[in-house]
């Protein structure tokens, strides 16, 4: 008689027996959880090659500092929490530069995802690129805030525990991000109200919000590092 498959281990466990020794545990954690982390590096920097950079730096660091997780959140929290705060550390650096990602046409038809430049209208995409840049607008913390609650659906007290402030900072920074975009993108919600449609998952909203973002699609791997890969580098 066969035996019953054994349920997958939780995020908890892989960690430990990655800090524990086991080679393939962390790995097996990168593949449940790059998407989303890539899909908020990407949004917020704008930039395929910061976003997947971010991402590296982030999972490196969550591997080597793994021993310290102590259980006082998820780990998909924890590591959402890194990999935000890899990518405002880019974000503040680039600022000192004087530049912005979402000055560049080319790279915004690249963060369009390919079944949206293969398939979607013209006018479709050029909503994307004017939301896009019109986030790339904003402060770091109130973008970061924005992807976190408006594109990636979590709730305002998940964000905040990703971000590592209280609920009510949340909130302002969306409140102020989205004021700041309203005078941006009002005239993209009277040609037919498309803007609100793209806010996804549980933060639906009628202002003017920012487009929906998928991870890549391909497999990952045991090496922290192989997210470059994966994080759309050509």
């Amino acid at each position: 008689m066969a035996s019953e498959p054994s349920e997958p281990l939780s995020d908890s466990d892989l960690l430990a027996r990655h800090v524990a020794g086991e080679p393939d545990a962390f790995g097996e954690l990168v593949r449940r959880h790059r998407d989303r982390l890539w899909a908020v590096a990407l949004r917020t920097l704008g930039d395929r090659e910061e976003a997947a950079d971010a991402v590296q730096d982030a999972l490196v660091s969550a591997f080597r500092a793994a021993h310290t997780f102590r259980g006082q959140s998820a780990v998909t929290t924890w590591l959402h929490r890194i990999t935000v705060n890899a990518c405002l550390d880019r974000v503040r650096k680039a600022a000192t530069r004087k530049t912005s990602p979402v000055d560049d046409t080319e790279r915004l038809e690249q963060l369009l995802e390919p079944h949206e430049s293969a398939e979607a209208p013209a006018e479709r995409q050029d909503l994307h690129r004017e939301l896009l840049a019109a986030l790339g607008t904003l402060p770091a913390e109130q973008r970061a805030a924005l992807v976190l609650v408006d594109m990636q659906g979590y709730p305002v007290a998940e964000a905040a525990r990703i971000l590592d402030v209280p609920t009510g900072t949340v909130k302002s920074r969306c409140a102020r991000g989205r004021a700041r975009l309203a005078p941006l993108l009002v005239h993209l919600r009277s040609e037919g109200g498309e803007a609100g449609e793209l806010s996804p998952g549980r933060n639906r909203t009628q202002r003017a919000s920012v487009p929906p973002a998928s991870g890549p699609s391909d497999s990952g791997t045991s090496d922290p590092a192989g997210v470059k890969g994966g994080g759309g580098h050509t």
